[in-house]
């Protein structure tokens, strides 16, 4: 840590060395087949098991909405996190079977599946969200992702994740806020009123801060003053703590590396990602996190800053996990 920043409200808690938390991959019969047959059939387990959750989701939805009482409207929003976490739990297994992939994470000890999270990570890939959600599935409250308006309409996984009660977000760009000023603020009101929702139950916030996936191109082209990560949007961060208030209890701050380089979906599905490196460290919230981004101006320069000098640790953490020995060893 750069002990010339003053950080004001992040207090660091525990740093380890990078441990492996998963068992180590083993050859499994079906590891060993060709890519032939090891992908297909990888790809119809996947689906099959996606449609077979969401149409128990969707069940269960269709009760939450027809029920009167709010007591069995709320046991079914349990089933339906519990339905979710097993979604996760047999992609998880089907990863491990299929893929000889590496996990090494640290972090994780003291988690509380009773406590409310602010998740924050750097994102570079869409192989981020099954990373995340391996790792803390069934350890801390399931994971909510602010999902994009695009995402909505992806068959089966859209309607879903609003069966699940996953918050979708509309961005609107500046030429279209320049034409239609009126739209100012709706997505932070989206945000806001989401967050109010989940005050009252067990809960983790996904915030991907930096707002969109790392490439070098977007990287150059903002000047990022990071050698691993983008610029983070302070503003997303500073809603939801503003919405949650002291329902949250402590902020998760994530780094996932990937040493051979960038990876896709599919790379992870047929078992091209060897080495996945995860770092979590929990902090607390302190006083003072709070407070109006739009209208005050000198906590907006505050929660800037502090969210700038949590991403230049961040980049430092990613630059000792890139250098870390013992590389996977390489199968496919």
């Amino acid at each position: 840590m750069n002990r010339g920043l003053k950080v004001e409200w992040f207090r660091r808690r525990g740093q380890g060395i990078i441990l492996p938390v998963f068992p180590p991959p083993t050859d499994s019969m079906f590891a060993t087949l060709p890519g032939l047959i090891r992908i297909p059939l990888a790809l119809l387990l996947l689906a099959i098991n996606i449609v077979l959750h969401v149409v128990l989701l969707f069940a269960f939805t269709l009760f939450k909405v027809i029920l009167p009482i709010r007591a069995m409207r709320l046991a079914c929003s349990r089933v339906l996190v519990v339905i979710a976490e097993s979604w996760i739990g047999v992609n998880n297994r089907l990863f491990d079977v299929f893929t000889r992939t590496r996990w090494q994470v640290d972090g994780l000890d003291g988690l509380r599946r009773d406590g409310n999270y602010l998740v924050l990570c750097n994102h570079q890939s869409w192989v981020d969200i099954p990373v995340v959600q391996k790792v803390f599935n069934r350890r801390i409250p399931f994971l909510r992702f602010f999902l994009k308006q695009q995402l909505i309409w992806v068959p089966l996984l859209g309607p879903a994740g609003g069966a699940r009660e996953v918050p979708g977000r509309k961005r609107y760009s500046r030429e279209t806020l320049i034409r239609h000023p009126e739209l100012q603020g709706k997505d932070r009101e989206a945000t806001r009123l989401a967050c109010e929702k989940f005050r009252h139950m067990p809960v983790s916030v996904m915030n991907f801060a930096e707002g969109t996936r790392f490439t070098p191109a977007k990287h150059d082209a903002q000047s990022s003053p990071f050698r691993y990560l983008l610029r983070p949007k302070a503003g997303g961060v500073a809603f939801v703590l503003d919405a949650m208030g002291d329902a949250l209890h402590a902020i998760l701050d994530v780094t996932i590396v990937y040493p051979e380089g960038p990876c896709t979906m599919m790379d992870l599905i047929a078992g091209r990602v060897h080495d996945i490196r995860v770092h979590v460290r929990e902090l607390p919230i302190e006083a003072g996190l709070t407070g109006s981004y739009d209208e005050d101006a000198a906590f907006r320069g505050r929660i800037k800053r502090c969210v700038n000098t949590l991403w230049s640790e961040k980049d430092a953490q990613a630059a000792r996990m890139h250098m870390a020995t013992e590389p996977a060893p390489k199968g496919d």
